[in-house]
């Protein structure tokens, strides 16, 4: 139920806005706007305001328009006249079509903005176990390291890492990348050979390359019953402060260590309120499908990683909102020109059920995580809009940039294909993101 409503909450912000667009637009270019409509088909719920215009609720709320006066009826009034949108200029129907996907854009810096203003906990990044052959360990990295920079920009939080880092690990190509390592200020190149992305858009790119955030000290949240744990004593809310001769492990590097030692006596220090206890485990082997041979001892963890809050003032804000939504939507149109040449997988291309997915996702972590992820869909909702294609506002503003250069617009038949062209193409679309999140789901 979380889902279904954040998913219906996400939709109605972003359509509303960009609707507010067009309408505020065409309002300021005086063209007459007859219906506001959150949704397509059968009217629910309307409204008529002073202006003549109907505000609409309808049945289907997978979009929403703005229907405006297209050109004056047979013996209209010259009011009619002058209030039509075919009657201005061709700037004007320009800017009343583009506004829709910038209102998204706009939106999408307000609500970056309003975040860093507010401030964010985030995570501190911190480095967990890297990964043999990894570009993390060619480079050097190690357990424990605490990233300060990438390049010149410093970063407090991992989110921050992972923005900076965004562009090397899915094109390819290298960072700098400093660390404070119990002291040590070093920096170290690491090296991304090739885009990480083609693989799977479930798959974290940064984990790929050896980068993981260390989840803190592991704690345990459950012990399974008759495992081994349970017969070695360990209790649920153990703190775990040594695994063998490992010294404070975080939760992925204990894990290795149980995985990597099947029916070999382990031991393990833990905390338990005031009291420091030694505890031997010997994990019990399990074989996988593949024949590779785990520990496990049977308890369910969580990670105690330390948190910063990431802050700015009211410039500050308001210039890193922008920074991070022009610098979003160029990522965006790159990876977009990739799928089309094939080096990036057209599985990224995700529909309304992964939409829907995330935004119940992101409610249960908090508000802010949240905010974040509605900047992010608004970004993508401008972006994809502004592309050339018919049926979006990106056609209809080639049209006019054509009449702009012409003089003259495009010829009807030519408008009639390009029209049912787009159709085909969007609802291709549709057909590849409604299987990718199927795929998704069932995987």
């Amino acid at each position: 139920m979380m889902t279904v409503l954040a998913f219906f909450v996400t939709l109605g912000v972003l359509i509303t806005f960009h609707e507010l667009g067009h309408y505020s637009v065409a309002r300021a270019c005086g063209v007459r706007v007859l219906r506001f409509s959150i949704g397509f088909g059968k009217v629910l719920i309307k409204r008529t305001d002073k202006h003549g215009t109907e505000w609409a609720i309808s049945l289907i709320p997978l979009g929403g328009y703005v229907k405006m006066l297209e050109e004056p009826t047979p013996g209209g009034s010259v009011d009619e006249q002058h209030c039509s949108f075919k009657s201005k200029p061709v700037a004007a129907r320009f800017a009343i079509v583009a506004a829709g996907p910038v209102f998204n854009l706009v939106l999408a810096v307000v609500l970056y903005a309003a975040l860093n203003l507010v401030g964010v906990k985030e995570p501190i990044p911190v480095i967990s176990a890297v990964p043999e052959n990894t570009a993390a360990a060619l480079a050097g990295f190690q357990a424990g390291d605490r990233i300060t920079s990438v390049g010149d920009v410093t970063t407090l939080s991992w989110g921050q890492v992972r923005y900076q880092l965004l562009r090397e690990v899915t094109e390819g190509g290298s960072a700098d990348v400093t660390v404070d390592r119990r002291g040590l200020i070093l920096t170290k190149r690491i090296n991304f050979d090739a885009p990480v992305t083609t693989a799977s858009s479930n798959v974290d790119p940064l984990k790929l390359a050896g980068l993981r955030l260390s989840q803190g000290r592991p704690i345990i949240n459950q012990v399974v019953a008759g495992g081994v744990a349970e017969s070695a004593g360990l209790q649920s809310g153990d703190v775990v402060q040594a695994v063998g001769d490992l010294a404070d492990p975080d939760v992925a590097q204990l894990i290795d260590f149980i995985q990597a030692n099947p029916e070999k006596l382990v031991q393990l220090k833990v905390e338990r309120g005031d009291q420091k206890i030694v505890i031997d485990v010997r994990p019990r082997l399990e074989t996988l499908e593949n024949g590779a041979r785990l520990g496990r001892i049977g308890v369910q963890l969580s990670g105690e990683a330390s948190q910063v809050l990431v802050q700015y003032d009211l410039l500050d804000s308001v210039w890193q909102a922008l920074v991070r939504t022009v610098d979003t939507s160029v990522f965006s149109i790159k990876m977009m020109g990739k799928m089309i040449v094939g080096e990036v997988s057209w599985r990224n291309v995700s529909g309304p059920l992964t939409i829907a997915d995330y935004a119940g996702q992101t409610v249960k972590l908090g508000l802010s995580a949240y905010i974040s992820f509605l900047a992010l869909i608004s970004i993508s909702l401008g972006v994809l809009n502004l592309l050339p294609i018919p049926m979006l506002d990106g056609g209809y503003l080639l049209y006019y940039l054509i009449e702009i250069v012409t003089g003259k617009p495009p010829a009807e038949k030519w408008l009639d294909l390009a029209q049912k062209a787009g159709m085909g193409l969007l609802a291709c679309l549709m057909v590849l993101a409604l299987f990718n999140d199927f795929v998704r789901l069932l995987s």
